[in-house]
C-alpha cells in the first residue's frame, strides 16, 4: 500500500470508528488489542512472546526504553544508531527517527516506520480537520524541532504545510508566517499567546495548542485574538494521544491507544499507554508522565471516545514536601490556581521549587505590589493548610519568551523521586 492510501485507510477507519456506540467501539479495541498482543508486540526482543492478558506485561517507562532502545524496536536499532541518524537527516534506511524536546533533561527517541507515518498522517486529519480538508488546508507547525511525521503531509496535493522552527523565534519568520496565511496553526500556547502579544496577522479557520500544557490563563488571550475557540492536540514522543472535536471535548485517541489509569490523588490519573497500531517500536503499559483529570460525561458530539477535562501537567511537576504527617505532593493545577485565583491581574507567574523547603513566586515588575504580595499570601496559605514545610520568596522579575524550552509555569526542580 503506498503511503497516500495508508493515510486514506487510516482516515476512513479513524471516523468509521467514531461513529459506533461505546459498546461496539469496546468490542473493535479488544480485538485490535489482541490482535497486536499476539502479532506485533512478540517482534520485539524484549518481549518474544505473546501474553494471555495485557495485564501480565510489566510497565515500562522512558528510563527502560532508552536502556534498551534495541530491544523495543523491531530492527534492533540501538540509541546510538538511531542518534546518529538523527544528526544526519532523521533517518535510519526506511525508518524515520525522532526524539522529545527533552523537558525533564532526560531526550526519548522514536522510530516509526513511512507506513506508520502515513497512518499518523490519516488519524489526525480525521479528528482534527476532516471538514477542512476538502477545501485545501495550509497547515503552520510552530514546533521547536521538524521532525519526520511532518513529512508525510507535504506529499499530498490536499494539504500545504509548512514547519516554522521556535526555537529560532518568532520574529526570524514572522513575515513568511504571515505570507503563508495558514488555515490550521499548530503551535504552543506561549506562542499562540505572543502572536496575540505582538499583533501578528493570522486569519485561521482552526487553532490548536500542541506540545505544552494549556493554562487557563491563556485560553481567553488566544481566543479573543483569533476570534476562535482554541483547540488541543495532546501529542507526545510516544504518540498521539487527545484532539479536540468540534465540540469542544478533547478525546483521548482510544482507536490507536488502550489506555490504562493510575490515580495520582487529588482526582488525577496518571496513564500507562498500549499503542496498538504500533507496529515498529512496540509501546506497551508505557507509564507516562502526565496528570490527567478525566470528563465523566461523554461528549455531546456522540464519539464513543472518553474525553479528558484537563491535561493539569506532569507528575515530575508536582511539588514535594515534608510535613507532620509524611511526605506530600500538591499537584501542578493546585499551586497554579492558588497563584491566578490572588488577584484577577496575574496573567503570568512562575512558581518552582528549588530545593525540599524553598520555593521562588516569580511575578513581572510591572505587576501591582498588591497583587503581587496576594499571590505570596495564597501560596503560602496552602501550604500551611496541608502542613507542608517550606519557604517561599517572592522575587519581581521579567518573564520573557523563551523558545529554547517548555514553559512550565509550575516547575519542580528537585530530584525525580524514585
Amino acid at each position: 500500500m503506498n503511503g497516500l492510501a495508508e493515510a486514506a485507510g487510516s482516515f476512513a477507519l479513524t471516523r468509521w470508528v467514531s461513529r459506533k456506540s461505546r459498546a461496539d467501539f469496546e468490542r473493535w479495541q479488544a480485538t485490535a488489542l489482541r490482535r497486536f498482543l499476539d502479532r506485533d508486540l512478540p517482534r520485539a526482543p524484549f518481549y518474544g512472546k505473546a501474553p494471555a492478558r495485557l495485564s501480565d506485561l510489566p510497565v515500562t517507562d522512558k528510563a527502560l526504553l532508552m536502556a534498551r532502545f534495541d530491544e523495543f524496536n523491531i530492527h534492533g536499532l540501538t540509541a546510538a544508531q538511531a542518534w546518529a541518524a538523527l544528526a544526519r537527516d532523521g533517518r535510519a534506511g526506511a525508518l524515520a527517527v525522532g526524539a522529545s524536546t527533552g523537558t525533564s533533561g532526560n531526550r526519548g527517541l522514536f522510530v516509526i516506520s513511512e507506513a506508520e507515518k502515513y497512518r499518523w498522517l490519516g488519524a489526525i486529519l480525521a479528528k482534527a480537520a476532516a471538514d477542512l480538508l476538502w477545501r485545501g488546508m495550509r497547515v503552520a507547525v510552530i514546533l521547536p524541532q521538524n521532525t519526520g511525521l511532518y513529512d508525510s503531509a507535504r506529499k499530498s496535493r490536499l494539504i500545504k504545510l509548512a514547519f516554522f522552527d521556535l526555537t529560532l523565534g518568532p520574529e526570524s519568520w514572522r513575515d513568511e508566517l504571515q505570507a503563508f496565511d495558514p488555515t490550521v496553526i499548530i503551535a504552543p500556547p506561549k506562542i499562540l499567546r505572543h502572536f496575540a502579544a505582538e499583533g501578528f496577522r493570522l486569519r485561521p479557520k482552526r487553532v490548536f495548542s500542541a506540545a505544552e500544557t494549556l493554562d487557563p490563563v491563556d485560553r481567553p488571550v488566544i481566543e479573543n485574538f483569533f476570534q476562535r475557540p482554541l483547540d488541543q492536540i495532546y501529542m507526545a514522543t510516544e504518540g498521539l494521544f487527545a484532539v479536540t472535536c468540534r465540540q469542544g471535548g478533547l478525546h483521548l485517541a482510544e482507536d490507536s491507544v488502550f489506555f490504562e489509569f493510575e490515580p495520582a490523588g487529588e482526582g488525577l490519573v496518571t496513564p500507562l499507554v498500549t499503542a496498538f497500531r504500533r507496529q515498529t517500536q512496540i509501546m506497551a503499559r508505557y507509564r507516562m508522565n502526565d496528570l490527567l483529570r478525566l470528563s465523566k460525561e461523554p461528549c455531546r458530539c456522540g464519539s464513543p471516545l472518553r474525553c479528558v477535562d484537563e491535561i493539569v501537567g506532569r507528575m515530575d511537576d508536582a511539588f514535594r514536601f515534608t510535613s507532620p504527617n509524611g511526605p506530600i505532593l500538591v499537584a501542578p493545577d493546585v499551586l497554579r490556581n492558588a497563584v491566578l485565583k490572588a488577584d484577577r491581574r496575574i496573567d503570568d507567574f512562575r512558581l518552582v521549587q528549588t530545593a525540599s523547603e524553598s520555593i521562588e513566586l516569580r511575578l513581572p515588575p510591572t505587576l501591582p505590589d498588591d497583587a503581587a504580595v496576594a499571590a505570596h499570601q495564597a501560596v503560602r496559605a496552602l501550604l500551611e493548610i496541608r502542613k507542608a514545610a517550606a519557604t517561599i520568596t517572592l522575587v519581581r522579575t521579567p518573564l520573557p519568551l523563551e523558545t529554547g524550552r517548555k514553559l512550565r509555569r509550575v516547575e519542580c526542580r528537585l530530584e525525580p523521586a524514585r
